[in-house]
């Protein structure tokens, strides 16, 4: 464990960059920290049956360079949809990573995706989806963007 906590208080984590400013500066990076919190034991309910649950959250820390030239609230409308098979490619031409949800392919909803920056994902397509497209986005603050739509390729 980093620390241990007392009950009803609250620590601060400081994250270094690690990488001696290798992070490349034309795309974000993306890293994860995973947190698990381990109740402590009341000795004096040993004997007792008592349940005791340790929670992890996984939360998303993006590097972002200063000088990106498009603004991160233009990236998700810029996401484009290829068609092959039995898949949906996501295709993101910006330098931000793209956290697609509520995508649906015309009455078909489809798995959430996460699309690297200059890169693209890939999610399941069943047979009958159709071939218009409407997702949303999650911003910067964690909000949903506006419902947006496009047309596979």
């Amino acid at each position: 464990p980093l620390f241990a906590m007392k009950g009803k208080k609250e620590n601060t984590l400081r994250i270094l960059d690690a990488t001696n400013n290798q992070l490349p500066q034309d795309r974000e990076s993306l890293f994860w920290m995973n947190v698990k919190a381990i109740p402590s034991m009341d000795k004096s309910k040993l004997t007792e049956n008592t349940l005791q649950l340790a929670i992890i959250s996984r939360i998303k820390l993006y590097y972002r360079p200063a000088k990106l030239a498009l603004p991160p609230d233009q990236a998700a409308e810029k996401l484009r949809f290829r068609r092959s098979a039995n898949s949906l490619t996501l295709i993101n031409p910006t330098p931000y990573y793209l956290t697609v949800t509520e995508l649906n392919a015309g009455t078909r909803v489809l798995e959430n995706a996460l699309v690297p920056p200059m890169g693209e994902s890939t999610v399941k397509l069943p047979s009958d989806a159709g071939s218009n497209i409407t997702y949303r986005t999650i911003n910067d603050y964690g909000a949903l963007t506006p419902k947006m739509t496009g047309v596979m390729e």
